[in-house]
């Protein structure tokens, strides 16, 4: 691995360790943004083993001290929600730009990676796209059976719908060869029936 590609997700999995909101994982709690980077990584990893060093730092740093700009202080509503996500995306960006900085990469790839984590041209770029289909993938593998335990049918269809939605073909693919417990892939197949 690149040596300052190795320091900077160093330096995030430093960061994210800092998480005071914990993960039961294996018997262990750990925190939760931590664990979060490690399996956004895994997961690109089964998606694309080739993928650039700036997919690979948004992917680890997707949410970087995510934690600490509270959804709770924010309206609970949809306005408020994706005031949330703007501000959250631009945070995670500056985070990131500045831990690059000091491993000395080129503005391009800082650019790069600030486009990637902001979902700039979510519609157009190719490495914006996967990195869409593995956030999306590590929320059906990891997240997806403890959301739909706190929400109502109707919702969980409509958040599988618009995920679905997100994803590429390539995505669909590894999505469906996930392993789901029964009541998760009824879940999703009613959905996408």
């Amino acid at each position: 691995m690149d040596k300052t590609l190795e320091n900077v997700l160093f330096a995030i999995d430093e960061i994210n360790n800092q998480d005071p909101n914990l993960e039961l994982v294996d018997g262990k709690n750990v925190p939760k943004e931590w664990v979060y980077g490690l399996r956004m990584t895994e997961m690109l990893e089964l998606y694309n083993e080739q993928a650039s060093i700036e997919l690979q730092i948004a992917a680890r740093g997707q949410h970087i001290r995510r934690w600490h700009i509270p959804r709770s202080d924010y309206p609970m509503d949809r306005k408020g929600y994706l005031k949330w996500r703007t501000m959250l995306k631009m945070y995670h960006g500056q985070l990131l730009s500045e831990l690059m900085e000091k491993e000395g990469f080129e503005k391009t790839s800082i650019d790069k990676v600030v486009e990637l984590v902001n979902k700039n041209k979510l519609k157009t770029d190719a490495e914006s796209k996967e990195l869409e289909d593995v956030v999306c993938l590590v929320f059906l593998k990891y997240y997806f059976h403890d959301f739909g335990t706190k929400h109502e049918e109707d919702k969980i269809i409509d958040i599988v719908q618009k995920t679905w939605g997100k994803m590429t073909d390539k995505g669909h693919q590894m999505a469906l060869k996930l392993d789901y417990l029964p009541e998760d892939l009824a879940l999703i197949q009613k959905a996408l029936a």
